[in-house]
Formats: C-alpha cells, sequence, structure tokens
C-alpha cells in the first residue's frame, strides 16, 4: 500500500512544482491556491503510508502519533480544496477573502479537535493500516476518527454541489472537462474512501469485521480520486498558461526584427540572455527589457521637431491625442535609429525626458515594413 500512496503523493508534488509561476510574473491567489492544494495533497498521501507512519512513531516514541498527522493533514486537504474552488469560482475580493478565512477558520479549530482528541486518547498499541477500525470503540479515538471522516465528507459534498451547480450554467470547453474531473474524483472519493472507512467503522460499532473496506479499498480509492480532481482543477489553468505562452511565443517572434535594429545601439550591459529551458513569456520579458533599455539609451540621437512634425500631421488625420502621441514617439524612434547609423540629417535635438510607452509590437511591424522598403535606412550595422 505504501507504493500506491507514495506513487500519488509523487505525482501531485511533480504537479504543485510544475504549476510554479514564472519569477517575474504577478502573483495570482488562484495560483498560489492551486500549487497549495497540489502540495498539501502530496504531504497528505506521504503522512499517510504505513512505512511512513511507521517511521514518524518510532522517531517520535509516541505510539500511532502518526495517525493524527494524517488525519491532520486530510483536513488541511479539505480545507485547501474548498479554498481552491473558492478562488477557482471567482466573485468579488472582499467575498473570497471571507469565505476563505471561514473555511480555514472551521477546518483549524477541527485540527486542533484532532489534536486534542488524540491526547485524551489510550492508544498505546501500534496499528500501522487498521487504526480507524482497531480503535473504532476506543473512547476519544473513537470522536477523532468520526470527526476526520466527517470533516473530510462535508468537504466533498460542498464541493460536489458547488460543481453541479456551475456545471448546470453555460460552461464549455476545458472547463467543462474539468468539472466533470473534479466530480468524477469526488465521487470516487467519497464512495471508495469516505463511505468505505465509514463502513468499516460502523460495522465494528455493530460487532462486524469489515476491515478490509478500510485497509484494502479506501486507500487506492483515495490516491485515484485525488489525482483525478486535481487534473480536474490543473487542466483548465494549464490550457490557459498554454495559451498564454503561445501568445508570447508570438510577440516574440514579432519583435525581433526589432530587436535587431537596435540591438547594436546599446552600449549598457544587457539583461542575461534567455536559455533553452526558459518559457516563451520569460524569453518575452528579457527581449522586451533589452529593447527598451536600447531605446532608452538612444535618445540622445531623437530630434524633438520629428516628433512634433510627426503629432501635428496625425492630428490632422484626425486621430486621438493618445495616438497622435504614439505616432511622435516612433517617428522620433524610427528617425533615432537612422542617425544612430549615421544616415540622419542635421543636428539632432534630443527631448529633456523620455519614457517608452509605445507598444514595441507595433514599432517593431513599422520597423520591418521601412526595412523591406529602404533597408539602407534603418539598418545600424
Amino acid at each position: 500500500m505504501s507504493l500506491v500512496v507514495y506513487m500519488a503523493s509523487l505525482l501531485l508534488a511533480l504537479a504543485a512544482i510544475l504549476l510554479r509561476r514564472p519569477r517575474r510574473t504577478p502573483r495570482s491567489p488562484l495560483s498560489i491556491a492551486t500549487r497549495a492544494t497540489a502540495f498539501i495533497a502530496a504531504v497528505c498521501f506521504f503522512w499517510s503510508a504505513p512505512v511512513t507512519l511507521a517511521a514518524v512513531n518510532h522517531a517520535t516514541g509516541i505510539p500511532n502519533v502518526g495517525a493524527p498527522l494524517t488525519y491532520a493533514s486530510i483536513s488541511a486537504l479539505s480545507c485547501s480544496l474548498i479554498i481552491l474552488l473558492i478562488h477557482w469560482k471567482g466573485g468579488p475580493h472582499e467575498q473570497i477573502r471571507r469565505m476563505t478565512r471561514m473555511t480555514v477558520a472551521v477546518y483549524g479549530a477541527l485540527v486542533i479537535a484532532i489534536v486534542v482528541l488524540f491526547s485524551l486518547a489510550d492508544a498505546h498499541t501500534e496499528r500501522l493500516t487498521d487504526l480507524d477500525t482497531y480503535y473504532a470503540n476506543t473512547p476519544y479515538m473513537r470522536e477523532m476518527i468520526v470527526l476526520y471522516l466527517m470533516g473530510h465528507l462535508a468537504s466533498t459534498i460542498v464541493l460536489s454541489a458547488v460543481c453541479l451547480k456551475w456545471a448546470r450554467d453555460e460552461v464549455t470547453g476545458l472547463l467543462r472537462i474539468g468539472l466533470r474531473l473534479i466530480l468524477a474524483g469526488l465521487l470516487l472519493d467519497a464512495l471508495g474512501f469516505t463511505l468505505a472507512k465509514v463502513t468499516a467503522v460502523v460495522a465494528r460499532w455493530l460487532g462486524y469485521d469489515l476491515d478490509v473496506l478500510s485497509t484494502t479499498v479506501a486507500p487506492p480509492a483515495a490516491a485515484l480520486g485525488a489525482l483525478i480532481y486535481s487534473a480536474g482543477f490543473v487542466l483548465p489553468r494549464l490550457a490557459s498558461a498554454a495559451a498564454t505562452e503561445k501568445q508570447s511565443l508570438a510577440t516574440y517572434r514579432a519583435l525581433r526584427p526589432l530587436w535587431s535594429a537596435v540591438k547594436d545601439v546599446a552600449t549598457a550591459p544587457q539583461v542575461a540572455g534567455p536559455t533553452w529551458y526558459q518559457l516563451p513569456s520569460s524569453r518575452l520579458y528579457l527581449l522586451e527589457a533589452n529593447i527598451r533599455d536600447a531605446l532608452l539609451q538612444l535618445t540622445a540621437h531623437f530630434d524633438q521637431q520629428v516628433g512634433h512634425t510627426a503629432y501635428a500631421a496625425a492630428v490632422d488625420r484626425g486621430e486621438r491625442r493618445e495616438r497622435a502621441r504614439m505616432a511622435s514617439e516612433q517617428a522620433m524612434i524610427i528617425d533615432g535609429l537612422r542617425r544612430a547609423s549615421g544616415r540622419g540629417d542635421g543636428p539632432a535635438d534630443p527631448p529633456e525626458k523620455f519614457r517608452v510607452t509605445i507598444d514595441l509590437v507595433e514599432l517593431a511591424n513599422a520597423v520591418h515594413r521601412l526595412r523591406e522598403a529602404a533597408p539602407e535606412q534603418v539598418r545600424t550595422q
């Protein structure tokens, strides 16, 4: 059984690693919640393995101390799943914070109760695989077992109800597939793990022995269910990330002509270039940083009169002020490239202050068109 839960733990840990955000991207509550859930699930399965339980019991010298540790991690997983769904569904920021705090408070109290009940119980006989049923009739242990099972069942019911309600709305594509995976994983968890555990415990209360449900059926069902509903949460996010990376790659390629035109202007050290394993978004960030640095170094070759002329022409064409300003900025940059290459006319009259605000892709397209029409006018080599 340890091998099964260790495999589930490893896969969930890999999911947490793969879902990490690029260092320079803004922190997202949904991203944090997704990674936290995958990490907690990995920890949960790691602690529940009999080999780990035996090691923890031996290291602490307290028989069965791994049990409240495992039950607390299961409760933390239930809490994180609800919080993840809250962020995934979205809504007003204050409402999300209020619901998140309420969930943490409820399951935090549950974890404290589990620890207190274990400390009050008389459980000196180590049980690594059948603790739930072996201590089903033991005071305080009985209540501890019921509490963690009810807490986990409650989260499963809440998640299933919300997902079913959401699935009835106009949800399509990968989001619909994700919801179905979540529901399938929750169903397997509810029937294969929680119901099996509850049935085995109740059977002990009634004097019957159905321990096989708790020791043989529940663990692999819980592992498989966790992998399925984790995939349901992760799939839409991965699809969104893939779309973002695809757009970043297209933008990166569109900016290459502009970088080709300005790279020899830069005299300051460039931001370290991308390496082969970096995602397109990271490559794009570095390229944009180098382009902006080069354009700022190019300001000594700018001519304000060129910008004023381009601005006036744009206004005469009926352009709005923002578009006219961008036309002015673009004209100064292109003229600055000519002057930097020694092909400008007359001395430059650079502005006192200049900030790059123009869309770089639009500028790259303009430079590319000019290079195709008259390459000698914009080359800097």
